[in-house]
């Protein structure tokens, strides 16, 4: 439990630096390209609104957009995984509840990726 003796302390150390420095920059990083990403999203609901299941499937198995849209889920999914840890390490206090929620956010953000990436894979490949 960290306390106001710990906190005022200043050589207290939280956990290894260059993690989350590594943790910092990428979350900052995954953010901005969410942005972009969030342009070419917002393209690809306007030109499939109406649009039949034919052209719908011809236009993802598209491969500039199935790789895309592979990279949009990539991304989010780290961007996912880095957010809920942050929130995992500020209110799990207990050591062995915070390796099993953060254990169980690695491999539910990786199994979403994974569904979504099979979900492209299929279209692209097999219509």
């Amino acid at each position: 439990m960290i306390d106001k003796r710990i906190i005022a302390d200043p050589k207290t150390h939280y956990g290894p630096a260059k993690a989350a420095t590594r943790h910092f920059i990428t979350q900052r990083l995954t953010g901005a390209l969410n942005v972009l990403f969030l342009i070419f999203l917002v393209w690809l609901v306007v030109r499939l609104a109406g649009a039949e299941r034919a052209e719908m499937i011809s236009v993802i198995a598209n491969p500039f957009v199935a790789i895309v849209l592979a990279l949009l889920i990539v991304n989010v999914r780290v961007h996912m995984r880095i957010g809920m840890r942050e929130v995992i390490e500020d209110y799990a206090d207990e050591e062995r509840t915070n390796r099993l929620l953060r254990f169980v956010n690695n491999v539910f953000s990786a199994g979403v990726a994974l569904i979504g990436l099979v979900a492209i894979a299929k279209i692209a490949f097999w219509g």
